[in-house]
């Protein structure tokens, strides 16, 4: 097959493509400019698209002695993941930026124009197992990736090609070692790339603008605090709430509910963040089954693994409207815009975006 080889600068994505080689393909590398400012990101292993990413995909596809290009589409990371990152949190959701990143970006403008030139399908560095269409979870549990691959289509997975599903990371070092790959100790990357100190609050008050409010203690009414801007603020948060009263019981409070809209931060104890009862919008299915629908849902990348009954949401229409997900098991810090993964033991049947979660 001829296909394009999406290289983020990274060991994974560089012992994936090495792979198609070794396979047989015929393979060109690309890799994406996705930052207006690259040399504004920091280096090393907090996100995938600075300078020195793009230079170590470019040695790598020297190395294999492929065909590299550079695809500048900043502009539509920007409109599709930035600012509906703000866009989100403004609304009071909680986004998976790197989900949508692989929805948007990598697996819609990246395949759709891959497909466009002629080539068969894309292979990327993603720890996720794909056959015949069919994803499943890595057989490395603590890298697995197919929570993030689940917002795919069928049509999108059937053009995809994910050679390390069956490899753990040090096996994916090992080969990069084998292979004089330069990035064979590359650390990860992680947080979120296009906030590269790691200040998601300071970054959406740049965006957004102080918006001050109060916080409120759920259980009794009372104001127990204030805030610059609800958007810093997630379900489940513990620290840096800066209450001025303390809970009568001295236990701790977490955040409860955010609303922009009223600028008001709701906070109470633990158990209060207890939820059993979601309800999710339109799904994208992998491999559809009828409802209802005994299977197991993860709440959050790495997150836990939650059985359930799923159900056509209140005025959904089975397979094309919502889902409504009862938890055998309550789940606790869930949030409207997380992103619901169904799954079938190891394998991926769908995912929908929460709407509301429920005690």
């Amino acid at each position: 097959m001829r296909l394009l080889a999406a290289l983020s600068g990274g060991v994974d994505s560089a012992v994936a493509a090495a792979l198609a080689v070794d396979a047989g393909h015929d393979v060109t590398g690309v890799h994406l400019a996705l930052s207006a400012s690259p040399a504004a990101l920091r280096s090393g292993s907090r996100g995938c698209c600075s300078r020195e990413d793009a230079r170590d995909a470019g040695r790598v596809a020297d190395v294999l002695g492929i065909a590299f290009y550079v695809w500048d589409l900043a502009e539509q990371f920007r409109a599709d993941v930035i600012e509906d990152f703000v866009a989100e949190y403004a609304a009071g959701r909680t986004p998976n930026p790197c989900l949508r990143c692989n929805e948007k970006i990598k697996f819609t403008a990246v395949l759709d124009r891959a497909l466009a030139l002629g080539f068969d399908g894309v292979v990327t560095g993603h720890h996720a197992t794909l056959s015949s269409g069919v994803l499943s979870r890595s057989v490395d549990e603590a890298k697995d990736q197919s929570y993030v691959l689940a917002v795919l289509t069928p049509e999108q997975l059937a053009s995809t090609v994910l050679p390390l599903g069956g490899l753990r990371k040090d096996e994916v070092r090992a080969l990069a070692r084998e292979r004089g790959l330069g990035v064979a100790d590359k650390a990860d990357s992680h947080d979120i790339c296009f906030i590269p100190d790691g200040d998601t609050a300071g970054f959406l008050r740049s965006a957004l603008g102080s918006a001050p409010g109060p916080v409120v203690d759920a259980l009794t009414g009372a104001v127990v605090g204030t805030h610059d801007g609800a958007y810093g603020f997630t379900v489940g948060q513990r620290r840096g709430l800066a209450l001025s009263v303390p809970a009568g019981d001295g236990r701790p409070r977490y955040v409860l509910s955010v609303s922009p809209v009223a600028r008001t931060v709701s906070v109470g104890p633990v158990e209060a963040l207890d939820v059993r009862s979601l309800v999710t919008g339109r799904p994208v299915w992998s491999s559809s089954r009828p409802l209802p629908l005994r299977c197991s849902v993860q709440l959050r990348a790495h997150g836990m693994v939650h059985d359930c009954l799923v159900t056509p949401a209140a005025g959904g229409a089975g397979l094309a409207g919502g889902w409504h997900l009862a938890l055998d098991t309550p789940a606790r810090g869930v949030a409207p815009g997380q992103t619901a993964v169904l799954y079938d033991g190891p394998t991926v049947l769908g995912s929908a975006t929460l709407v509301s979660a429920h005690p």
